[in-house]
């Protein structure tokens, strides 16, 4: 199993950029870049290549619709070319807030979107003539669909590090998650419970797998998480009490009722009657109350926070649901306490 961290698009960049090579030396294998709707993160995947030399670096996400598929391919070129070929491309459907509130792009198709997306980045990266005439996109673009007649099959002029960069989906819904099985090398999925995962993603994971390319190899799974070690009862609580105020704010507030797909998740997870209070309490504005009615056992078991021997039971069990790379955030309160929390998951993995 390896470890990873996610890097936010808020004022942590700067100093954790600053200390990346402490991580990277500790055996941090793979940094997560975020990118919602903020400062973009391809400036800092590509600071962030410049200042490591083995740590691996991914975004996490990039939307489907905010750039097109040959930018997202040659995007993803570029970080893999500056990197020395350390790049994976992560990638994600989003939601219509942020593609059409802020992008002004219609949301529509995502499963679609995506599955054309995959095989226009691989034609590129291969140097073919690009040429895609899908249902969501075609190129070169013809009158009948918009274009002015003028274009014609280009491929790209640079020679990638790789022919195909490793991509990674990010997906909840059964049909994403089985998308992911079936044609990406990896898959992301937020609040990893591994006691619910079976229940909740396993008959997706299995259909995606029978259509599996046997050439992408054993899909890995990168779940993400938080890690605090420590021995200080009053540090666990303040920990697991971020990772419970965090979740409340996702099963409760990311969507109205009906439209929540982390509160579904929840509900998937075997939590369907906490699920339905915690979205009643969030949404009626009682967010400390909110929080509280998560489950302990939710709490605890998306999570990497306790004492030494509590957390390698919690890596364990994991790695028993499949996970191949925990993206742990660390929840440290200074710097010393998340690196050597980043240390110790380093040998519990190992």
């Amino acid at each position: 199993m390896r470890i990873g961290m996610p890097m936010s698009y808020s004022g942590d960049f700067a100093e954790t950029a600053g200390v990346i090579a402490e991580y990277e030396a500790a055996g941090l294998d793979i940094v997560f870049v975020t990118e919602a709707y903020s400062f973009d993160s391809v400036s800092q995947l590509g600071y962030l290549a410049a200042r490591t030399t083995t740590l691996e670096i991914a975004s996490a996400i990039f939307n489907i619709y905010s750039r097109s598929p040959a930018l997202l391919a040659m995007t993803a070129a570029g970080l893999d070319y500056v990197s020395g070929g350390r790049f994976t491309l992560g990638i994600g459907a989003s939601g219509p807030q942020v593609v059409e509130g802020f992008h002004g792009v219609p949301y529509t198709a995502p499963l679609a979107r995506t599955r054309e997306v995959v095989d226009i980045c691989r034609t590129v990266w291969r140097r073919e003539p690009l040429e895609h005439d899908g249902p969501q996109i075609q190129i070169p673009l013809s009158p009948e669909r918009g274009g002015g007649g003028l274009g014609k099959p280009l491929k790209l002029i640079n020679r990638p590090v790789r022919p195909r960069i490793p991509m990674l989906l990010a997906a909840l819904g059964p049909k994403n998650v089985a998308l992911a099985a079936e044609l990406f090398e990896a898959w992301e999925p937020i609040f990893y419970y591994p006691e619910g995962s079976a229940e909740a993603f396993g008959k997706a994971l299995e259909d995606g797998n029978a259509k599996r390319d046997p050439e992408l190899g054993p899909l890995q799974i990168v779940a993400d998480t938080n890690v605090l070690v420590t021995d200080d009862p009053d540090e666990e609580a303040r920990g697991l009490q971020k990772v419970r105020e965090h979740l409340a704010l996702y099963v409760g507030g990311m969507g109205a009722k009906g439209k929540n797909f982390y509160n579904d998740l929840a509900v998937r997870y075997g939590f369907p009657e906490e699920a339905a209070a915690v979205q009643d309490l969030f949404l009626g504005g009682q967010r400390a109350e909110a929080a509280a009615a998560l489950p302990d056992e939710l709490v605890r078991g998306v999570s990497l926070v306790g004492p030494r021997s509590y957390v390698a039971e919690r890596v364990a069990a994991f790695a028993a649901s499949g996970v191949t790379t925990v993206n742990a955030a660390p929840l440290g309160e200074d710097h010393a306490t998340r690196l050597r929390s980043v240390a110790t998951l380093k040998e519990l993995v190992a």
